[in-house]
């Protein structure tokens, strides 16, 4: 179960960086646009090179490599014993420190802006919040 569990996150994640995470907009006499953590990274990387360097390993790298080396273990292909170091990519996947970094795009470009969470985002949280309760439920021998 644990298995099939983490190789839907191999899917899901990548699903959730194009899912809109919120909608974002001039007051409320403009149409709103929806913001991905593709679209995100992609206006970070324009304005802030270091920050979004650091949220693409953080929102990104850490969550997948962290998924793909629980499959690996799942799998017997690679030992139990690095999963202290998947312990250690869990906690540097913090989806967290990817919206405040997305909401400080926001309200750079934006003085007066409307922001409406958008489904993408309860499913980037439900993918991180579930990569951690696998890798807790994973056995440690």
């Amino acid at each position: 179960m644990l298995r099939i569990a983490n190789l839907a996150l191999l899917v899901l994640f990548p699903v959730s960086w194009y899912a809109p995470l919120l909608r974002a907009g001039l007051l409320p006499l403009f149409g709103l646009h929806e913001i991905s953590v593709l679209t995100g990274l992609r206006s970070l990387w324009r304005t802030d090179i270091a920050l979004a360097l650091l949220v693409t390993v953080l929102a990104i790298v850490a969550p997948y490599l962290k998924t793909i080396g629980l499959a690996l273990i799942h799998a017997r292909l690679l030992s139990p014993r690095v999963l202290p170091a998947m312990h250690l990519l869990g906690r540097l996947a913090m989806a967290d420190v990817f919206l405040i970094a997305l909401y400080i795009v926001v309200v750079k470009g934006a003085g007066m802006a409307r922001i409406e969470t958008a489904w993408g985002l309860y499913l980037f949280t439900g993918c991180i919040l579930a990569s951690m309760l696998i890798a807790l439920a994973t056995p440690k021998r």
